[in-house]
């Protein structure tokens, strides 16, 4: 008993390690950094050149994640498969963590001079942070009882959420305060450019202790069904076919596809967004990172409100609920100007944010038919919003490069809140009380 605790407190820990990607180089610092220095004072709109070809600022960012998230939908069953059944889970999750630790290091030299170098090294931060989160995540019902595996996720997701706060305030200190370090304040780049390699160092470091407890991989490893470069995908069609013959679950899966286009790809664009419409000066920049991080404290708030709501009125209702407001902030995004507006949209964002996520996931843990295989149907669940990740962050990106708006990308994002709203409402008609109990309230 001892053993497995000190294992799932390691487990934990790698929350503590990866999150400061998340809040530092995806919400915060990098987007604003990113944003700053390629944007052109006497131009409307800002273009970089990538290998010779020019595009949109916060356009080429966008794509680069989209390719991203496409390799890792594309990507994860294969990986799983081979670490599934040659019992090296760890040693996936350690080259991962590698790949991505090393990157946000590397961004230390990215200047306004080294885009390619910037982007690259962006890229492959990103594709080491969720890929590695495959196989983290994988290992949750290898270490712990169903019974525990809530607290344990609770608990992780906790020391997530301090540690990347942790770093995020001493980053800000770093920046704005640069002569406490003995750095040279005409220096722009130089704090932000550290905050990226602390980043680095966080996450490879406090990682180690993950992998000093981790076991290699699960203690028996399940036999092949197909050859081991197409067997994920195998389970997957599996899932599919049994989905379409339960109405609920085909419906539901389309809705949240829809609504998941629109959510992830806000998360990911706000401070790209927020940098370049409302807080373009760099004095502002402060406010803005501020900001961002208080999203995350009414996030967790507008989760616990959102969980009440469904025990209240049912999932389903509490997910209408939510997309309806998902289409209020994308209308109001679009007319947003100034900054006193966007802290009560922010505000908004982060009471919808975290919540749809959480009621989206046990929704669909209640519409799925028992099952020893639940390890498929959540692989199912995750390839589905990482290929809506994919195609929200593409429309975005390429719509702001066809109309040189990145407001006109936020109504293609509501276009699929809107239809998520009406297929969330077609699911309800064919989810019956008596097979759905757990559903309604």
């Amino acid at each position: 008993m001892q053993n497995r605790k000190k294992i799932q407190n390691a487990w934990a820990i790698y929350d503590w390690a990866n999150s400061v990607y998340n809040l530092v180089i995806t919400s915060t610092i990098f987007p604003a950094y990113y944003v700053a220095i390629t944007s052109s004072n006497n131009q409307e709109q800002s273009y970089v050149t990538f290998f010779g070809y020019k595009f949109i600022n916060t356009a080429l960012q966008n794509y680069a994640l989209a390719i991203v998230f496409f390799i890792v939908a594309i990507s994860s069953p294969i990986l799983s498969s081979i670490a599934d059944y040659r019992g090296n889970k760890k040693a996936f999750m350690r080259f991962f963590v590698l790949i991505g630790s090393v990157a946000c290091s590397m961004l230390f030299f990215f200047t306004p001079d080294r885009i390619e170098w910037g982007m690259i090294f962006f890229a492959l931060a990103a594709l080491g942070f969720w890929s590695s989160l495959v196989f983290y995540n994988s290992y949750l019902p290898d270490i712990a009882t169903p019974e525990e595996r809530d607290g344990l996720s609770a608990k992780g997701f906790a020391m997530g959420y301090i540690g990347s706060v942790l770093l995020q305030l001493i980053c800000f200190v770093v920046i704005l305060k640069p002569d406490l370090f003995g750095l040279d304040p005409t220096n722009k780049t130089l704090a932000p450019r550290i905050s990226f390699l602390l980043v680095g160092c966080w996450w490879l470091g406090f990682s180690q202790i993950t992998f000093k407890a981790l076991p290699s991989n699960t203690e028996q490893n399940k036999q092949l069904k197909k050859h081991i470069l197409i067997n994920g995908f195998h389970e997957l069609k599996q899932v599919w076919n049994q989905a379409k013959q339960i109405p609920a679950l085909k419906r539901y899966l389309f809705s949240f596809f829809l609504f998941s286009v629109g959510v992830q790809t806000v998360m990911l664009v706000a401070a790209s967004f927020s940098k370049k419409e409302i807080f373009p000066k760099p004095e502002d920049e402060p406010k803005l990172i501020m900001t961002i991080i208080l999203i995350q404290l009414v996030a967790l708030i507008g989760a616990i409100l959102m969980s009440r709501l469904s025990k209240w009125i049912g999932n389903i209702y509490t997910l209408v609920v939510a997309v309806f407001i998902w289409i209020g902030i994308c209308l109001w995004g679009y007319y947003i100007k100034s900054q006193t507006e966007f802290y009560i949209l922010a505000a908004c964002v982060g009471l919808v944010m975290g919540g749809i996520q959480t009621i989206g996931r046990s929704t669909y843990s209640k519409l799925i038919p028992p099952t020893d295989d639940t390890t498929s149907y959540f692989s199912f669940y995750d390839v589905t919003e990482k290929i809506a990740l994919t195609i929200g962050l593409f429309l975005f990106a390429r719509n702001e490069e066809l109309t040189g708006s990145i407001r006109n990308s936020i109504l293609i994002l509501m276009l699929f809140f809107i239809a998520s709203f009406f297929v969330l409402l077609y699911t309800k008609r064919v989810i019956t009380k008596d097979k759905y109990a757990s559903l309604f309230h």
